[in-house]
């Protein structure tokens, strides 16, 4: 009979993709030995958006893009050296995330108080859900006791994290890979609700979508006019401009209202909307009408991403400094 349970055990835990792992994070894993944690990191945050009003949408976006690729182990924050390519520099990282900086003042803070205690790992979980609440989003109990990686996948960020234009089919495999839902889809991709992005990673929507030679059919006109006078025809790649344009530094279901209006700005949001008979249109019409749902699986579905395959235990190590391994 145990060695039935046990290899019932075994069994599930592999169903589950994430790993058995993850039921060792606990809320109250630094209760002890850092139970200020959180408040620290969020007066870090509080004093970065008082002259970066991105730095929350960007520490949100580092802990989906470290999630997504090996799982929430902060391999993200590794700094390339002579000998080591990490993932920054990988095609969806390159000239796009940012954060470190800010990242470093947190780890900075954290270590002055509880010194070799608190993995980066589980700083980029506190700093997505305080860079949240604080732009008037929900906010959700954090799960806590991961571990940092000790090395980093240079290649992986280009097969396993979502892209911009991704075919919505594509994403959804994406998502599934890590254990997540079709809701997750929806859920996650409403942060979109806060942040820019450049014009490189939607600018073929606006002059030669799919080799047509004309804009993208599912673009708002008057929006189309004003993102070909953001984003010239041969003009700067580089240029800024608002996922939400509405409130774009405001966490709420704004981003949703805007799919309707077909003012998604990406292909991969306005995809989950405008394709035909996608699973994801009835959870998008919910989320327009209710503010109050969409911030409750939102919550729900960073708990999701933040369980995905995290180092717990004895393995990887508690970095001193989060943009390299220890020794």
């Amino acid at each position: 009979m145990a060695f039935a349970f046990f290899s019932l055990k075994v069994i599930l835990c592999i169903v589950a993709f994430i790993g058995c792992a993850s039921v060792q994070l606990s809320p109250t894993f630094y209760q002890n030995t850092c139970p200020n944690v959180t408040t620290i990191v969020g007066q870090v945050i509080q004093q970065a958006l008082q002259t970066d009003s991105r730095i929350a949408a960007s520490l949100l976006r580092l802990h989906f893009h470290d999630c997504f690729v090996n799982g929430c182990d902060a391999s993200v924050l590794l700094n390339d050296t002579a000998n080591f390519t990490g993932e920054q520099t990988a095609g969806p990282n390159a000239n796009s995330i940012r954060g470190f900086g800010v990242v470093d003042d947190i780890k900075t803070a954290v270590e002055n108080a509880c010194n070799a205690t608190v993995s980066c790992a589980d700083i980029l979980a506190i700093a997505a859900q305080q860079s949240v609440s604080m732009s008037s989003g929900p906010t959700w109990t954090v799960q806590l006791g991961r571990r940092d990686s000790t090395t980093a996948n240079a290649t992986l960020p280009n097969i396993t994290l979502p892209g911009p234009n991704d075919a919505l089919s594509t994403i959804i495999s994406k998502f599934q890979n890590v254990g997540l839902s079709v809701t997750d889809v929806v859920a996650l991709s409403g942060g979109h609700t806060i942040g820019r992005a450049r014009c490189t990673v939607f600018v073929n929507r606006l002059y030669n979508f799919s080799g047509t030679g004309s804009p993208d059919p599912t673009l708002n006109s008057s929006y189309l006019s004003t993102l070909q006078s953001t984003c010239p025809q041969n003009g700067s790649t580089s240029t800024l401009t608002s996922l939400d344009p509405g409130t774009r530094d405001t966490f709420d279901n704004n981003y949703f209202v805007n799919l309707q209006n077909q003012m998604g700005l990406l292909l991969s949001d306005q995809e989950l909307l405008s394709t035909s008979g996608a699973s994801t249109i009835s959870t998008v019409n919910d989320y327009t009408s209710s503010q109050a749902d969409f911030f409750s699986n939102f919550s729900n579905s960073m708990i999701n991403m933040g369980n995905i395959n995290p180092l717990t235990g004895t393995s990887g190590e508690i970095r001193l400094n989060c943009g390299k391994v220890n020794g």
